[in-house]
């Protein structure tokens, strides 16, 4: 916030007093107060309370802050005074020592623009760093104590509406002041080019603070350092110190002017340079005058000019950049790169310093949007060839030496600490900014001059339509120097964006590059961090360098941890305010000037605070703003083209977009609200919701009701009608803008006042515009707080997807299927944690259920029963499911798949449920046929106990009985156990190896992902081929050797443990279960009978035991082999779980259908990479000529094909649903992204596929030169990075 205002809050520090006494003299009557004493004699009621809410002086208030911060906030204090307009420190004397100290460092960011008229009377524009001005300056001081105010004085020469130096009677003032004495500040006067300019040309003014007899040290360097003295005097003594000063001054050449609180004489001349002036019974609007006509007269021929660098070089004061040595050892940097550029022709040090990003680039951006529009019949030969150029600019890119400037830069950035490293980016920011100003400034002022010339209207017949060419051809030109000339931090990073991705491309080094290019976004990833924006897109190159971003973003990740971001982007036309209004609303560091600002995209990242935290579920608000919609400097066809690219690239990312108006104009409203309005209606298409809130910046009087409702109208009525152009030009059905977006034409528009409170550029930010600000941003948060924004992955996904959307022709229908894609697998991947919640569920309630069937507990299984069991965790899974939808960051794609997944999940339940019915009931099946086949068995057993028991009984030994008894017991649950704990182990197994196991624990496409990459490290052709026409029989197999190699890996580690811990719980229920019986048996004096059957039911759920099947067992060791041998073993369970999905193949290449469940109906087949179609021995009809060809190229080229060998009809690839049968139930989307896994396939084994299939790739069928490139780890790699 910018609120010159501020200022003058009061600031009390209060203190208790005697409240009782002030209310009792409240209470008190008139008839006892004696008036004369109370008013003229003693002391007021109010003493008390008067000098214990003394205010804080506001600049001791200032001075505190100033004091108390760091070199970082001292810079930002001072430079937001300077926007303020206000005074800035200049020599500032250390309350405890008296130390002066030189802040330079703080004026680093402080760009003064002024106008000036030159000896044409043309009106020129000038911008200049304030550290580097070199003008007149004015020092005013004071001896002694005198009634008027200096500071009033000077600030009726600048700007008599607005209090730039602190004086007595500005609100908020106080009595007293501890830390102003002995400060100096300075302002500077910069003229408009107008007739009623103060003065024709910049003067700074220097104001020293309290007596300047008590400041001597001050005193001496400002006066030895002005063009102009004025020396407000009290009336001193001939024989005073401080007039000996005067003298001294008096006889100096140097002008000095006196003015005289005592004295009511006007302007008077005493001599050459020397003026005196009355303030005695005089206005203040003739003392100005008068002062202003001396200062001018003395300044007409200036015999000194002051510079803020010089003040540095006198001796005894603290330079701020001098004696903070990280702030010295930044700026030493900055100036050897800086000195790297001199002598340089400014629009051509781009080419020379940063040369990845220039002719290369471009040319690179070109071809990437010409391979994602194929025009041939022959797209993958196309498109290989366009992958070899581009490659081959990449190797061109790559062997293009770093500059020194550039390794300078890095060096600095990755060996220093943070603080440093900030140092450093502000020195080089504030050095790039002065050397390009100047240059900047004059092709700026060409440029404007060329356009006026060429925009005005023809009104001669006889103008000549050459002249008119030329003028024009001189505006490209001049657009052209005005892109080359601009160089800045983005520029430097951009070039280093570019040598990362041209060393990812080739897989090496730089061998010019001092350390491992892996480390770069890094660099970039700590910049965002600190508070620097990043080039999202390249505004002169129109493109979006995903490879960088994505790399930076995952270096984000990696260092803030998975957060969750909301996602504001801005649009608005060219120099309308946009980054002004996100600098002031958020404390940003966009760049702000006249002209040409931003080009193409930049992100800030921006902390959420802790407190803020409560109000909202978002950790960090990313802004993205954007260059100019309609920029003076684009001109010819593309820039509809451009704007409605950059337009849908930032809505399409932002979770809210500010669209920025200038004026209230409708008509100059139209162009940007139907690029804006198209943008919408896109991502309606899509299934994206972001919101938009409508700005309109310089909005005469926006506190008048009436003529807000009036606009509000015009501006619904024109989004109205841009909506119903631009769904002829989407073909879309939309009425009106409510139709593509929700929104409130009362509370998703803002007014906002003009910027300036007055004419620039003395005039000060206009409060009211900070007060809109204020409530723009309490809109902004309403809606942060309302949303659940983006993961960090999700946004570097998104931004992906989205640019490569936007390449293609068709980017509603390509981003639509990328976004409903990365939905779609998010889905899935929930989809099987839900499933196999619910399968784990039933593993249990079947095992328990099974025990009590052998046990005899129970003889029938009811559905209705095993419903119950599962009820609870189905209604965990029901609401996980729920949660999922509403609040996943893609649920407005993500709600089409609602309801189906719902049922989905509801029939798996089912299923699993029908399914253990089943299992059980062959239980209870075998259970009622093994009593028939062991009854007479059984009964002789019985009565082998029978007499077993009675000898026991007639032993007098009772432990020996015990023993008997024991040992038959025992030898009859070594079996049970054994089996239980084969089961438990295997369901323990199963669902460990779900979480532990790489190629387990996601979903078929991630399995997949793992099988492909044990292919390709075996590189066993016969493998291969098993998984492409029997698919199920390998993923069996896989996840069979995957369960047996998991089990000999962790066998010592965990899964014997897990075997012995199960061991140890049955030990502790067979033990509670004997105590149980031993207690029942005593309390109802049981028999042994008795005592057996209330054992083996405790044991019921848990073991396979019956009193009616007692019969003794071997006493061996338990066998792990029996594990592998179970009928429960992990891998069946594991194979249940992920082999229950639909296994329809792609009739063109054999992809297998992704979807997880069986049936997916209505949802047609799909995969998200296809193979090339030969390796299903696709060929040309009438050849051996086996097709190279992806399906997802075919489908969007002219080929054709024939649907069966027996086919004489050929259909286009474009229209393959037109074949029917299997065809019209499969979705292949076209697309360019193809899997480099396939392509070093076939590469590989080439020979192989084609004794296979009995023919060749050749002639039309020819593979590709570029697969060639492709090696296996290049395969390897593109399975990570596509699933």
């Amino acid at each position: 916030m910018i609120n010159y205002k501020a200022r003058t809050i009061t600031v009390t520090e209060t203190t208790e007093y005697n409240s009782e006494n002030q209310q009792e003299a409240k209470q008190s009557f008139a008839d006892d107060a004696d008036a004369f004493s109370e008013i003229f004699e003693g002391p007021s009621l109010s003493d008390e309370s008067k000098s214990n809410t003394d205010p804080i002086h506001p600049m001791d208030v200032q001075m505190a802050v100033f004091h108390c911060a760091d070199g970082f906030l001292k810079q930002l204090m001072v430079t937001k005074l300077s926007q303020c307009r206000y005074a800035l420190p200049l020599l500032v004397p250390d309350p405890f020592t008296q130390q002066i100290e030189f802040p330079l460092w703080t004026f680093g960011e402080i760009n003064q623009s002024w106008k000036i008229k030159n000896n044409n009377n043309e009106i020129i524009s000038k911008t200049e760093p304030v550290w580097k001005a070199e003008t007149p300056m004015v020092f005013f001081f004071r001896f002694g104590s005198v009634s008027s105010s200096k500071s009033q004085l000077i600030n009726s020469l600048i700007n008599d509406k607005h209090n730039t130096f602190f004086h007595r009677h500005c609100p908020g003032s106080s009595r007293t002041r501890v830390l102003m004495d002995g400060v100096v500040e300075i302002a500077w006067f910069c003229p408009s080019g107008k007739n009623d300019d103060k003065f024709t040309n910049r003067v700074a003014f220097c104001n020293l603070h309290g007596d300047a007899g008590e400041h001597e040290k001050q005193l001496d360097i400002m006066t030895k350092m002005a063009s102009v003295n004025v020396a407000v005097l009290s009336q001193l003594g001939r024989n005073d110190e401080r007039m000996t000063i005067i003298q001294n001054l008096y006889k100096d050449p140097k002008p000095l002017i006196c003015l005289l609180p005592e004295n009511g004489l006007a302007l008077t001349k005493q001599r050459n340079g020397k003026y005196k002036i009355g303030l005695k019974d005089r206005g203040d609007a003739d003392v100005s005058k008068d002062l202003r006509q001396a200062i001018i007269s003395c300044l007409s021929e200036p015999d000194s000019i002051f510079k803020l660098e010089d003040v540095s070089e006198h001796s005894d004061i603290r330079v701020d950049m001098q004696d903070d040595d990280d702030c010295s050892r930044g700026m030493v940097a900055a100036q050897q790169m800086m000195s790297l550029l001199e002598g340089n022709n400014l629009t051509k040090i781009k080419e020379s310093f940063l040369p990845c990003q220039g002719k290369l680039w471009h040319q690179w951006c070109e071809m990437n949007k010409e391979l994602n529009r194929p025009q041939t019949d022959d797209p993958e030969i196309e498109i290989s060839k366009k992958k070899g150029e581009m490659t081959k600019i990449r190797e061109q890119q790559h062997t293009a030496p770093i500059s020194t400037f550039i390794n300078i830069f890095m060096k600095q950035i990755k060996s220093h600490v943070a603080n440093k490293s900030m140092f450093f980016l502000k020195c080089l920011r504030i050095l790039l900014d002065e050397y390009t100003s100047a240059d900047l400034s004059d092709l700026l002022r060409e440029y404007d001059k060329t356009w006026s010339e060429v925009s005005k209207p023809d009104n001669s017949s006889n103008k000549s339509v050459q002249m008119q060419l030329s003028k024009q051809t001189k505006l490209v030109e001049l657009s052209k120097k005005l892109q080359d000339a601009t160089f800045g931090l983005e520029h430097i990073m951009r070039e280093i964006g570019q040598i990362y991705e041209s060393c990812s491309s080739v897989k090496k080094n730089k061998k010019d590059l001092q350390f491992d290019f892996s480390s770069l976004p890094s660099l970039a990833a700590e910049m965002m961090i600190s508070g620097f924006p990043l080039e999202l897109m390249d505004g002169d190159a129109a493109h979006v360098p995903v490879i960088w971003i994505s790399a930076v973003l995952d270096q984000l990740i990696k260092k803030l941890g998975e957060q969750r971001v909301f996602v504001l982007s801005v649009l608005g036309i060219q120099s309308s305010g946009k980054s002004t209004m996100l600098n002031a609303m958020f404390g940003l560091q966009f760049a702000v000037s006249a002209g040409r600002c931003t080009r193409g995209a930049f992100m800030q990242l921006i902390r959420v605070s802790d407190e803020m935290k409560t109000q909202m579920n978002i950790d960090y608000i990313l802004v993205v703003d954007t260059e100019g919609l309609r920029a003076l400097e684009l001109t010819g066809s593309s820039i509809r083209h451009h704007d409605n690219e950059l337009a849908t690239f930032v809505v399409g990312l932002g979770n809210l977009t500010l669209v920025n108006i200038f004026g209230e104009n409708p008509s100059e409203m139209q162009d940007i609200l139907q690029i804006v309005v198209q943008a919408f209606m896109r991502m309606k298409e899509v299934r994206l919701t972001p919101s938009c809130v409508f700005v309109h910046q310089n909005v005469s009087d926006v506190t008048a009701r009436e003529k807000n409702m009036e606009g509000r109208r015009r501006l619904q009525e024109t989004l109205d009608k841009m909506t119903k152009l631009a769904a002829e030009d989407e073909v879309c059905e939309a009425e009106c803008f409510s139709d593509v977006i929700a929104f409130d034409v009362q509370k998703d528009v803002v007014y906002f006042a003009q910027f300036w409170e007055g004419s620039p550029p003395m005039a000060p930010p206009n409060p009211s515009y900070c007060d809109n600000i204020q409530d723009l941003k309490k809109t902004i948060l309403s809606h942060v707080s309302n949303s659940n924004g983006m993961m960090l992955t999700d946004i570097k996904s998104h931004i992906t997807n989205l640019w490569e959307a936007l390449l293609k022709e068709r980017f509603v229908f390509s981003f639509k299927n990328a976004l409903e894609i990365a939905a779609y697998r998010k889905l899935e991947t929930e989809y099987v944690k839900w499933t196999w919640s619910l399968r784990k569920a039933m593993l249990e309630i079947e095992n328990k259920l099974q025990n009590q069937i052998e046990n005899g507990a129970i003889n029938e299984v009811e559905e209705a029963h095993l419903h119950r069991e599962l009820n609870v965790k189905y209604t965990e899974v029901e609401k996980s499911v729920s949660e999922f939808f509403e609040k996943d960051t893609n649920a407005s794609i993500l709600i089409q798949w609602k309801n189906s997944f719902e049922i989905k999940v509801s029939h798996v339940q089912e299923n699993i449920i029908r399914e253990t019915q089943r299992k059980l009931n062959q239980v209870l099946q075998q259970r009622d046929l093994k009593k028939k086949i062991d009854a007479q068995r059984t009964q002789n057993e019985n009565d082998l106990f029978e007499k077993a028991k009675n000898l026991a009984l007639t032993l007098k030994d009772k432990a020996n009985d015990a023993a008997i008894i024991g040992e038959i017991i025992c030898n009859k649950l070594k079996e049970p156990i054994q089996q239980s704990v084969y089961k438990n182990t295997a369901r323990d197994l199963a669902d460990e190896m779900r979480s532990n196991c790489e190629s387990l624990n996601g979903n078929r496409s991630n399995l997949e992902k793992h099988i492909l990459k044990r292919l390709a490290e075996k590189e066993d052709f016969e493998a291969y081929i098993t998984y492409i026409h029997n698919p199920k029989e390998h993923f069996k197999s896989f996840i069979r050797d995957e369960v047996t190699q998991y089990v000999k890996d962790n066998f010592n580690i965990n899964v014997l443990s897990k075997m012995k811990d199960d061991l140890r719980q049955k030990q502790r229920q067979i033990t509670e279960a004997v105590q149980r019986a031993s207690k029942s048996a005593d309390e109802y004096s049981g028999d042994a009978d008795f005592w057996l059957a209330i054992f083996t039911l405790n044991l019921s759920d848990v073991l396979i035991f019956s009193e009616k099947d007692l019969r003794g067992v071997s006493r061996d060791d338990v066998d792990l082999k029996l594990l592998a041998e179970s009928k429960d073993r992990p891998d069946e369970i594991l194979n249940e779980h992920f082999c229950q999905c639909c296994w329809v193949q792609c009739p063109f290449c054999k992809a297998i259908c992704t979807n997880t469940a069986e049936d997916h109906k209505p949802q047609p087949h799909s995969v998200p990479f296809h193979r090339p179609d030969g390796l299903n021995g696709w060929h040309y009809r009438g050849t051996q000529n086996l097709c190279a060809g992806f399906c997802t190229t075919l489908v969007a080229s002219t080929t054709t094909f024939c649907p069966t060998h027996e086919s004489e009809e050929t259909i286009p690839y474009k229209d393959y649903k037109s074949a029917g049968g299997v065809y019209a139930e499969w979705k292949i989307t076209p697309d360019l992204t193809e899997l480099s896994y396939w392509k070093w396939f076939v590469c590989r084994f080439q020979k192989e596929l084609e004794k296979y299939y009995e023919k060749k790739f050749q002639a039309e069928g020819q593979i590709p030169d570029e697969w060639r490139n492709h090696s296996k780890q290049d395969a390897i790699e593109s399975l990570d990075k596509y699933f």
